[in-house]
């Protein structure tokens, strides 16, 4: 643990504390860092300025999302394992337990007009929310050629070549991680000796690092075994386990990045989501406390109820568990196992490297992301034609949906030109799409 500022919180003001956090955290991963910032730096003497940025700093580095871990980072900080498990949960329970919600109205009424209506607007308002998250996370990631080219090749490989998006993260690290060995080769023998951080090693896995990789990869791995090998278990339950820890290791760049490759394996590899689920999912978590990440709680809610074999309320419920369970158990074991060695992380410059290679490719990712949100909005008819390598889209441009494109654009206008708030821009969506869907 690490320095805070007087004797650690007790475990009811830790409780009152992330509790307030967890019901509070509206807004996407920048607002629910600055109410902790809030909550823990500015309001109470618990963490400094500096021991604060520093955790954030390891935070960015990880996968899954980064808010989440924060909190549980601080946590940590402040009461050990037991105050970063109780800091993390509480951060993505409030969440859960709202999604879940929405996800069974979404299964069972979604087609009443009133709700039909109300996802129709989120639908719409959510291209816009994507595309200002393009804009944001652009402007920190490509700084340069190399971040430029990375985002356009990636966007390429998953758009029209349709190449796995674990394969994409993993290339993009690499060339990042090769083209910063080789760039430091050339420099001259005094700045390359110079270089304090070349004989950082990274941590070892020995004493209390391999004591805590062993008990969380025991809580994540084993039940993961379990649904896998078990006989009688709905093959459906054992695929999300595999597929949301999966998951759960290459969200590099937060949710936006990984929900392209969630939409197409969920859609067109395991079926259990039509291609506007997704949209309706993320409008839903839009509006949740917690990780916009919790969508896919909605997707596991959806394949259970469809494909497990139950009754569509068990199976969904149970699927949602399962979401929620495999992508956050890793969040948990690289908090753990990493933070004592935060300082020598940051100092390797060649994982930076890698890592920021990685974010530049995330880039691409969220424009795809943002093209196939477009063409599903706005466009009743989308299919697909194959020539060659390339798979590329086909529209009929008399399905466009002329409702669709004048709320996504009022959307984009208040988000981008106006900076109105996130729920006053999804409340008018939502008012606008009832009305669309009640005078049809």
């Amino acid at each position: 643990m690490s320095e805070h500022h007087g004797a650690p919180p007790s475990w009811p003001e830790l409780f009152r504390v992330f509790g307030h956090i967890g019901l509070l955290s509206f807004g996407g991963p920048a607002g629910q860092i600055a109410l902790m910032h809030r909550e823990l730096v500015e309001e109470r003497p618990w963490l400094d300025e500096p021991r604060f940025l520093h955790a954030l700093n390891f935070c960015m580095l990880l996968p899954g999302p980064e808010a989440m871990q924060l909190a549980t980072y601080s946590g940590w900080l402040l009461r050990g394992v037991a105050g970063g498990l109780l800091a993390g949960l509480l951060f993505i329970l409030p969440g859960f337990a709202v999604i879940m919600g929405l996800s069974a109205l979404y299964f069972f009424h979604g087609d009443l007009p009133v709700v039909a209506g109300i996802l129709f607007g989120l639908k719409a308002a959510v291209l816009a929310i994507v595309i200002e998250a393009l804009i944001k996370v652009s402007k920190r990631a490509l700084k340069s050629r190399l971040a430029w080219a990375l985002a356009i090749l990636a966007f390429i490989a998953i758009a029209f070549l349709k190449l796995p998006f674990p394969l994409i993260v993993l290339g993009a690290g690499a060339i990042g991680i090769v083209t910063s060995i080789a760039m430091r080769a050339e420099e001259p023998g005094d700045a390359a000796s110079s270089d304090n951080t070349t004989a950082v090693a990274l941590p070892g896995l020995a004493g209390p690092t391999l004591q805590t990789v062993l008990v969380w990869g025991a809580i994540w791995l084993a039940p993961l075994a379990a649904l896998v090998v078990l006989p009688g278990m709905p093959e459906a339950f054992s695929a999300m386990a595999a597929f949301f820890s999966k998951a759960a290791i290459v969200t590099f760049g937060g949710a936006y990045a990984v929900l392209a490759y969630v939409g197409q394996q969920a859609v067109e590899v395991h079926g259990w989501l039509r291609p506007g689920d997704m949209l309706a999912g993320l409008g839903l978590a839009e509006t949740t406390p917690g990780p916009l990440i919790l969508v896919l709680v909605f997707v596991g809610f959806l394949g259970g109820a469809r494909e497990a074999g139950l009754d569509p309320l068990s199976g969904g419920l149970i699927g949602g568990s399962l979401a929620l369970f495999f992508t956050f158990a890793p969040c948990f074991l690289w908090i753990f196992a990493g933070a004592p060695h935060i300082e020598r992380l940051r100092s390797v410059k060649w994982l930076s490297a890698g890592l920021s290679a990685i974010t530049a490719a995330v880039v691409g990712v969220i424009l795809n992301l943002a093209v196939w949100f477009a063409l599903h909005v706005l466009f009743e008819s989308v299919g697909e034609v194959v020539r060659g390598p390339f798979t590329l889209p086909t529209l009929d441009l008399a399905s466009l949906n002329a409702a669709a494109v004048v709320i996504a654009l009022t959307a984009g206008v208040a988000l981008l030109r106006y900076h109105l708030n996130l729920f006053v821009v999804l409340g008018g969506a939502t008012l606008a799409g009832i009305g669309v869907s009640l005078l049809a």
